[in-house]
């Protein structure tokens, strides 16, 4: 990661949370597509040596984006985002759910709601991340997988991609 960029990643307990700052260090058009568009999501969503590789996505409001995340020995853990509300280039909001291969959603497991929005700073865009859970515990469970590390190797490779 560039020294320079933000990233702050904090829990909120209290208001079953997780806050993400983001800064990239490439125009607001080019880290909406990067977030927005399967062909790109595919080249950095994943923590390495992990890919994750699109079924299928229509980035529209009732649509949903079903990927895998595809392991070295070739495992898959599937997942879905149903896009709840889009305002092009400034946020997103979208119900995250762990699945099967065809996107019918596994109950084992928390959901949560991202919110995420984008400010165009001079050269630099943020990305302002706000996941919400409906209990503590998926929160914690979501900490306890080791989320924080794999997002943040996540927006490490995206600051690849945009360089």
């Amino acid at each position: 990661m560039k020294n320079d960029l933000l990233m702050n990643f904090s829990v909120d307990k209290e208001n079953k949370k997780i806050l993400v700052e983001r800064e990239f260090a490439a125009p607001l058009a080019n880290v909406w597509s990067a977030w927005t568009e399967s062909e790109i999501l595919d080249k950095w969503w994943a923590p390495k040596p992990w890919k994750a590789r699109t079924k299928t996505m229509d980035f529209s409001v009732g649509g949903y984006w079903l990927y895998a995340m595809v392991g070295p020995e070739g495992e898959e853990h599937w997942a879905r985002a149903d896009y709840e509300a889009i305002t092009p280039l400034k946020s997103y909001s979208a119900e995250d759910a762990f699945c099967d291969k065809n996107g019918k959603i596994n109950t084992d497991f928390p959901r949560s709601i991202w919110t995420n929005r984008f400010t165009e700073k001079s050269d630099k865009t943020l990305v302002s991340i706000e996941i919400k859970y409906k209990q503590l515990s998926d929160l914690e469970t979501t900490i306890e997988m080791g989320f924080k590390e794999g997002f943040t190797a996540g927006m490490e490779n995206l600051d690849e991609l945009l360089s």
